[in-house]
């Protein structure tokens, strides 16, 4: 494309300098000597501009086509001032060898630019020899440059070459100057056209004609380098099929102290009834010579010195041919300080795993960049090189420059069979094999894959994690992103590095772990990596993190998809553990979560592990709770509704742990509610005293009579009380009945006593253990605490204060008590 604005810019220029040089056509005359063999054709261009007709006046006639022939003279001119829009220019000259002997030498214009219009002119040379004689055409410097058919080259000079086979043409290619080709031989003849346009003042050829011995193959090109560079070479009638059963060599010429390599851009390969597509390497010094290769292979690389390639064809399927044809280019460059360096990579114990070394994205330059290449056994070059499981491979690097590359690796962990596959453990650890290539890895990445609805996975990391937020960003060399695999399933769990206070994190189902490193330095911190998967029994929840906050510093933490929002109908839960002597807070960064629910209903659970007190939230209507402090360890779990798209659910949330303290304030409450104790109790002394008074002159109605019948005397044990029960009133109390006390409290207008609203919510029936407390009905709207029964079952052994809890919710079947009211939270009281 840059050679095309090129080439129009330089012709534009040329119409405007002659345009400006010239006030009208002028006339011109052509004269061919007799036996010259040359033809001279003007003829319309192409496209030919109808704005204003043009024509060539010859013998007063208006002529659109105008022929001079061999020993003709001929005076024209044209009826406009820029005849160059409409017509071309053609000047052929046939040279026979097959009857007579062939004018070698430098090949001259024929006629000279000098004397014909300023018209776009093309130089035609039609040789035809014998099929046992090589023609040779020889370049001068500047050599040319191979370009695709249709590329306008920067100068607008361009050479065609063909060829013959019997009577058929093949085109060898279209050239530019300014390249490394420097002989194209042929057999059975050829033909070369040189396209100038009207506007060059070139006078020469630029080539020569020499004679050379049979070739047997369609043609040989030869491309000389005289320092670092690229050449991009293409088959014959490119991007055409190559003529069946045919062979096409290129020689390359290249210094001793440089190396080449060859890599295929592109190729296609036709239906074989005969022999076998091939390409075929000449290297001097090789001991295989030569040496074949399929173009689906890898080629050589790290060559030094001359060598040759040829693209052998074969016996093509007449009914379906198909199409061969081959785009190459070939890379020169000083030899690297890696280029002698064997590495060996040894993954024949590895199952299921693919590793990658390609090139990083760069910013491209107009500049000559040497390649980078990796060498398969020192030889077998390309740009990028797959290494697979079950072999052990060598490898070297013809690169100037090693940080153009990266690693990309993926392994596949399949366990199927649930009896086989639970409790087993498998480390997630980059081989040393891979670590001590001398490029970066940039990627490597588990897939872990369980029984559907049977297994869950749970990641324990050699190092307690630190998940990435824009708050506290991971400052390692490397990090974890963890995501779910499962098909139709987006859901990202987020990126994790070592340092931080998650010591496990569960999912349900598929996983993929990807290992991605940010500086070369991972190797220097490759002891940290390391992560276990190990097979669990099968939760309904897509993840559950636990986290053990460190006393130094906060944990921030946010929901899965954090960019895009929690998947519809999705749970999520975070153990939070906190240690003996120490409180922590609980701060949600946000007020409200944003989320707007399409269908069912959006909570979170805030649950006490140890009293087994819960809070439940609304995170559609209700503003997220203030911070709160927690002696014990809790659960954090939100469950998603189905959103109205773009109002998604996302949650961010820190945790701070302190020291457990007793305020000031405690203290003082504590000596406070004392004093008012003894008040209490002196009063209800005396209040007895006056009823004991009372009941000896008169007997009242007796509200509550406790049991007379225990015995409350300890065997063996002389009596205490000379008096007997039944002629003492110390065992009767009184029992005073709220309502009949503050019963007016409860009535309404009408009259009537009225029961207080209560809210519901759905018990947890599963399994105790290591469980996240279960979310409540969609109809919960309020926050709600609920106290649990104070002793678990008494087939789940204790627990000590730093493991996780599993929280039963007590069903009755009666749910008319009326639940406590909910408190803001406060600071903790000793």
């Amino acid at each position: 494309m840059a050679g095309q604005n090129c080439g129009a810019t330089i012709a534009l220029l040329g119409v405007l300098l002659l345009g400006a040089a010239r006030p009208g056509a002028e006339a011109s005359e052509i004269a061919l000597p007799p036996g010259s063999d040359i033809t001279v054709l003007i003829k319309p261009g192409t496209p030919a501009l109808p704005l204003k007709p043009c024509y060539i006046i010859h013998n007063k006639r208006q002529l659109t086509t105008l022929i001079i022939r061999s020993g003709e003279k001929v005076n024209f001119s044209f009826n406009c001032q820029n005849p160059e829009k409409h017509f071309v220019i053609e000047t052929q000259k046939s040279i026979d060898c097959m009857s007579g002997p062939c004018p070698f030498g430098e090949v001259a214009l024929q006629p000279s630019t000098s004397v014909l219009p300023t018209l776009n002119r093309t130089f035609i040379w039609d040789v035809r020899a014998h099929k046992s004689i090589g023609l040779e055409l020889q370049f001068s410097v500047p050599r040319l440059r191979q370009v695709a058919p249709g590329v306008s080259c920067p100068d607008g000079v361009t050479y065609t070459i063909s060829g013959r086979i019997d009577a058929t043409v093949v085109r060898i290619g279209t050239f530019c100057s300014n390249g490394t080709v420097s002989r194209i031989k042929m057999q059975e003849g050829v033909k070369m056209a040189l396209h100038l346009p009207w506007f060059h003042k070139r006078n020469f050829s630029g080539f020569s004609i020499a004679n050379r011995s049979s070739i047997k193959r369609l043609c040989i090109i030869e491309s000389v380098f005289e320092d670092e560079g690229s050449a991009t070479l293409m088959s014959a009638n490119y991007p055409d099929g190559f003529p069946e059963d045919e062979l096409m060599t290129w020689q390359f010429v290249v210094p001793p102290h440089l190396r080449a390599s060859v890599s295929f851009l592109h190729f296609n390969v036709s239906n074989c009834e005969k022999k076998e597509e091939r390409v075929e390497y000449y290297i001097p010094g090789s001991t295989t010579n030569p040496e074949v290769f399929k173009l689906g292979d890898k080629q050589p690389g790290n060559m030094a010195g001359n060598f040759n390639l040829s693209l052998q064809g074969c016996d093509q399927d007449a009914q379906n041919p198909g199409v061969l044809r081959l785009q190459f280019q070939v890379l020169v460059q000083h030899p690297q300080n890696e280029s002698n360096k064997i590495y060996v990579v040894d993954l024949s114990n590895e199952q299921a795993m693919s590793l990658t070394i390609e090139p990083r994205p760069i910013r491209l330059s107009r500049k000559f960049v040497p390649g980078c290449f990796v060498c398969l056994e020192s030889r077998t070059c390309s740009t990028n090189l797959t290494l697979t499981s079950g072999s052990k491979h060598r490898i070297s690097f013809l690169c100037d420059n090693l940080t153009r590359l990266w690693v990309n690796a993926e392994k596949t962990i399949s366990c199927m069979d649930q009896r086989y596959c639970y409790k087993r453990s498998y480390s997630l650890q980059v081989p040393g094999d891979i670590l001590q290539l001398p490029v970066q890895l940039h990627d490597f990445s588990w897939k872990v894959l369980v029984p559907k609805d049977r297994l869950s996975l749970a990641l324990l990391p050699a190092q307690k994690l630190q998940q990435h937020t824009s708050e506290k960003a991971c400052n390692t060399s490397f990090s974890y992103l963890v995501a779910s695999t499962v098909p139709g399933q987006d859901l990202y769990f987020g990126s994790f590095c070592p340092g931080g206070s998650i010591r496990q994190i569960q999912v349900k189902q598929n996983i993929s772990v990807t290992l991605r490193t940010f500086a070369p330095g991972f190797q220097q911190e490759a002891s940290r990596q390391g992560l276990t998967v190990s097979f669990i029994p099968y939760f309904k929840e897509e993840g559950v993190f636990t986290v053990t906050p460190d006393t130094k510093s906060k944990v921030y933490l946010r929901s899965p998809n954090w960019d895009q929002g929690l998947p519809s109908l999705t749970s999520v839960s975070w153990n939070i553990t906190v240690p003996s002597g120490q409180v922590a807070c609980l701060t949600f960064l946000k007020e409200r979560t944003g989320v707007v629910c399409q269908t069912g209903r959006a909570f979170m659970i805030i649950q006490e592990q140890r009293t087994r007190a819960e809070e439940v939230f609304s995170l559609e209507d209700e503003v997220l709770p203030k911070p709160s402090f927690h002696h014990h360890s809790f659960w954090v779990n939100i469950s998603n509704c189905s959103p109205v798209s773009g109002k998604q659910l996302d949650l961010f949330f820190w945790v701070l742990l302190t020291p457990r303290t007793i305020d000031l304030t405690v203290i003082v409450s504590v000596i406070v509610g004392g004093a008012a104790l003894l008040l209490v109790a002196l009063g209800l002394i005396i209040c007895l005293v006056r009823k004991k008074k009372k009941k000896t002159t008169s007997k009242g109605l007796s509200v509550g009579v406790y049991n007379g019948n225990v015995n409350t005397q300890m065997p063996m044990q002389p009596k205490k009380f000379p008096k007997g029960r039944k002629d003492s009133d110390s065992h009767e109390y009184a029992v005073i009945d709220d309502t009949m006390v503050y019963g007016h409290l409860l009535q309404d207008s009408n009259g009537s006593f009225q029961r207080p609203e209560v809210d519901t919510y759905r018990p947890f029936l599963g399994p105790m253990g290591d469980c996240p407390p279960s979310p409540p009905l969609t109809g919960s709207r309020a926050p709600t605490a609920k106290l649990t029964t104070d002793q678990p079952s008494s087939s789940v052994p204790a627990e000590s204060e730093s493991e996780p809890y599993t929280f039963s919710h007590p069903n009755n079947g009666n749910t008319d008590i009326p639940l406590l009211d909910t408190h803001k939270p406060s600071e903790p009281e000793e």
